[in-house]
């Protein structure tokens, strides 16, 4: 059995490279691994809009899009009361910059200028809405002609023409012709004149004031449904706003009530504890494929080591935050690449007994379980795509490592199997011990059935019956008593005491526990609150 040299460079080449990533790049852990930020934001009245749970709601789904901007992965946004929202990012490295990204208003709004004057020196009584443009200048605009709400796109892009970063955007259709239509009139103004220039406002502040080109025809406008903001940004800037101005306005200003440090949602116990049951189950599998399969039992259990590097190494390179349901993805992972291994394994067995070399039964036990894998893979690998586009927060860090997890357990077994496989067929003569590979292994067990052939489905009526009579059962079940949702689908109370000395929040757990709570959530904050 000739091992491929394309396979093995891969697999040298993957599993150095994930090797390398981790001890070099260190991977996000989510709230409930190691805590984080917690922003308190409290949504305030305007003389237009008085706050109510309508707009504190539609507060929330903003501030989410802008946290999604930042590339914080996992985060929490919660309602609380009618008026506040918790914010709690996992693993910022500087809060301050999430408080002002996600805090403020941002209205952006686009407007002609009707006049220009230098500081100080505006008329009294002049009408429109004068506001200050920098380099000693007042502008005064005209009415709203495009505002941030008609922006379809929004990106930060480095603008190789005059090596600087701007933001471009790219208008919905009415933004698209309202913008024409105010580029169309300024046009038409003289170069030097300042009703030649549009103004872009965020938050009542002037960012940029640029004169339409002279390219651009009287009565014309720029056309293409896209603009480029220039304002000197840095790289950091142009992303924060376009982010700002993708997420959309704040319906009303939120004001920062509190900001600290919480710490992580789970104890330590019950994280060592969910730890300690994934190494078992893993322990308890490898030693279940050695039984069965000898050697090749030891080659899925390397195979099963190179799993958990290489996906390590994927996490890390898209900047995952790892969270408990996503170890919990990677578990059933794991279980779906043993899986993936045992039908292998099974097939070159059923090859080995009707009577093909050893070394034949391995290169076409993997060519004919290789549409099962597939099938059985494809599958969850669907339902894990849709939990990424459909779900949010833990459930969505859940799909995306169930989804990592299925891609690598595929390649760690059918590409990490083969070619340990393979070399281990160059190492040992195998041909000669066909015991070591445990192809005898379940011989009788496989005799018994050809020859007792017992009729598993030869009262199919019955089985019809008692499988149907335990789902109605199980439907009566949760009519009658019903589910008990968490916090993330009916909220809760919250509860904040603070405390003269350090508290064991893993006691703490089992105190409320045993007093009936056991689905409290504890969590520990930098200032000795609880």
């Amino acid at each position: 059995m000739q091992v491929s040299k394309s396979r093995l460079f891969f697999t040298l080449l993957f599993v150095g490279v994930s090797i390398y990533a981790v001890f070099e790049m260190p991977i996000n852990l989510g709230l409930d691994l190691r805590g984080g930020t917690q922003i308190v934001l409290e949504a305030q009245d305007t003389p237009e809009v008085v706050v109510d749970a309508e707009v504190t709601s539609r507060t929330l789904e903003v501030l989410r899009r802008r946290v999604d901007t930042l590339g914080v992965a996992e985060p929490t946004l919660q309602l609380s009361g009618d008026r506040r929202i918790i914010v709690e990012l996992p693993g910022v490295a500087d809060p301050a910059e999430a408080v002002a990204a996600i805090g403020r208003t941002a209205q952006l709004t686009f407007h002609a200028v009707e006049a220009s004057f230098p500081a100080g020196s505006v008329p009294p009584g002049q009408e429109g809405l004068v506001l200050p443009a920098g380099l000693g200048e007042e502008l005064v605009l005209g009415p709203v002609a495009v505002s941030g709400e008609q922006v379809e796109t929004a990106g930060g892009l480095f603008d190789t023409q005059t090596g600087q970063w701007v933001v471009s955007l790219n208008f919905r259709r009415a933004g698209s012709d309202a913008w024409t239509a105010l580029t169309a009139d300024a046009a038409c103004a003289m170069p030097n004149e300042p009703s030649r220039r549009v103004a872009i406002v965020l938050d009542n502040e002037v960012i940029s004031s640029p004169g339409v080109a002279l390219d651009v025809q009287c009565g014309v406008g720029i056309t293409g449904g896209g603009t480029i903001i220039t304002g000197g940004f840095t790289e950091d800037e142009a992303k924060d706003l376009a982010g700002l101005i993708q997420a959309g306005a704040l319906p009303v200003p939120v004001e920062i009530i509190e900001q600290g440090t919480i710490g992580p949602s789970l104890g330590e116990a019950a994280i060592e504890a969910s730890i300690e049951a994934a190494l078992i189950g893993a322990a308890l599998t490898i030693l279940y494929m050695i039984f069965f399969y000898r050697l090749m039992g030891v080659v899925a259990a390397i195979s099963l080591g190179a799993y958990a590097v290489l996906s390590y190494a994927a996490l890390a390179a898209i900047g995952a935050t790892l969270t408990l349901p996503g170890i919990a993805g990677f578990v059933l992972a794991i279980g779906m690449a043993v899986d993936a291994n045992v039908l292998v394994y099974e097939r070159t067995k059923e090859e080995f007994t009707a009577g093909s070399s050893l070394a034949e039964s391995i290169v076409t036990g993997f060519s004919r379980a290789w549409s099962a894998i597939i099938d059985a893979n494809v599958t969850t690998l669907l339902a894990a795509v849709l939990l990424f586009f459909y779900a949010s927060g833990a459930v969505r860090g859940f799909g995306v490592t169930l989804s990592l997890g299925v891609i690598v357990s595929l390649f760690s077994a059918l590409v990490v199997t083969r070619v340990l496989l393979q070399l281990l067929s160059k190492a040992v003569d195998i041909e000669a011990r066909p015991g070591l590979l445990g192809m005898h292994v379940g011989r009788r067990f496989h005799e018994w059935v050809r020859e007792a052939r017992p009729q598993l489905l030869g009262n199919w009526k019955r089985w019809i019956i008692v499988s149907a009579t335990l789902v109605v059962l199980a439907g009566v079940g949760l009519a009658v008593s019903g589910v008990n949702l968490g916090l993330e689908f009916v909220g809760g109370r919250l509860v904040e005491y603070s405390t003269d000395e350090r508290v064991d929040i893993d006691e703490l757990r089992t105190v409320l526990t045993d007093g009936g709570l056991p689905r409290a959530l504890i969590q520990e904050t930098g200032d000795g609150h609880v």
